[in-house]
This record gives C-alpha cells, structure tokens and sequence, in this order.
C-alpha cells in the first residue's frame, strides 16, 4: 500500500479525479483528494482559469499545505493538470515523497529533490498546456524522469466525462501508474 495525495485540474475536484481516487484504493492504496476549492468546479477552462484566479493561488497553496500536514511524510504526489503545479509547490516540504505523479502537464521538479526521486509523467502529444518541445526540454532537465506521450489524445484524455476522452490512452496511463506505484517502497 501506498498513500497517494491527488492534487485536482484548474476545474476544481470533480469525478474524474475522485474515480480516480477510486481506482487507486481498489488497487490497495490510500488516497486522498484535498478540495482545493472549497467545493468549486467550472465545466470549461475559462471559468476554471477564473476561479482558480478567484480563489487565488495563495489559498490553494495554503490549503495544499494542510492537505498534506498530517499525511505520512512518504506520501506520493499526484498532480491532474493545475494539480502539477501544486505539486511543484508541496514537494520542497515534503523530502521524503515516495513519488510524483504528474498527469496532463509538467511541473517543476526543484533542484532540492533527492536525486532518486521517481516521478512518472503521462501527457497527450501534442497537448497545447504541454508542447512537445517543452516536454522535451523538461526531460532533458529530469533525465531519470519516466515521461509518456499519448500521440493524438487531448489534454484531458483520462476524463471520462470530458469531449477529449481517450479510453486507449487513459487505460494505458492508468496501467503505467499502477505498475509505478507497485515499484515503490511499501508503507
């Protein structure tokens, strides 16, 4: 068992990132979901680029820290599209991650990480929030880095509810993130 921290997209906490949830504690993992909105969602990124800029990312990074507060200090971090950023920012506090998951973008892997920090990435190629060219230079920064490319999905493949669901691409990241998190010290 694992316990997982999954950091919502710019949409706010919605079902594809508690089925998400869901899928990880069917495997034996413990996850949780921290509302970094406070029960807000947008269904198209204008509004959610507007409340995310309405809640301000001083509170969602505040509220990030709490989430993780009292989880163990090994927990994973996985980050859904915004969550990546969150993730960039929960990681110089949290040293000991066991590892980060980054899904539907990039996030900065501070120089501060432990060198054997696994992190896994999983984006649509070509995904206008991820372009090509800044996922290859982003692996060329985090060369230990396992980063997929999904050839023709949309930027939010994995949402089953979404117009840019992927069944093939998303059942392939899903299967990519279980085989990960089973490489993982145990906690």
């Amino acid at each position: 068992m694992v316990n997982i921290v999954v950091f919502h997209s710019v949409l706010g906490l919605r079902p594809v990132e508690l089925g998400a949830a869901e899928r990880l504690r069917a495997a034996g993992h413990e996850v949780v979901t921290p509302d970094l909105y406070a029960g807000l969602t947008a269904s198209t990124l204008e509004e959610g680029f507007a409340l995310m800029d309405h809640v301000g990312w001083t509170a969602i990074s505040a509220r990030a820290s709490e989430a993780v507060r009292d989880l163990p200090p090994s927990s994973v971090l996985l980050g859904v599209s915004m969550g990546c950023g969150v993730v960039q920012g929960v990681l110089p506090d949290r040293p000991a991650a066991a590892g980060v998951l980054l899904l539907h973008a990039l996030g900065a892997i501070p120089a501060s990480a432990r060198g054997d920090l696994p992190v896994q990435v999983h984006v649509a190629d070509p995904d206008p929030i991820a372009p090509p060219a800044e996922v290859a230079a982003w692996q060329a920064v985090n060369p230990a880095a396992e980063v997929f490319t999904y050839p023709g999905a949309g930027h939010f493949y994995t949402d089953a509810e979404g117009p840019e669901y992927d069944e093939d691409a998303s059942t392939l990241t899903w299967r990519r993130v279980l085989e990960f998190l089973r490489t993982l010290p145990r906690a």
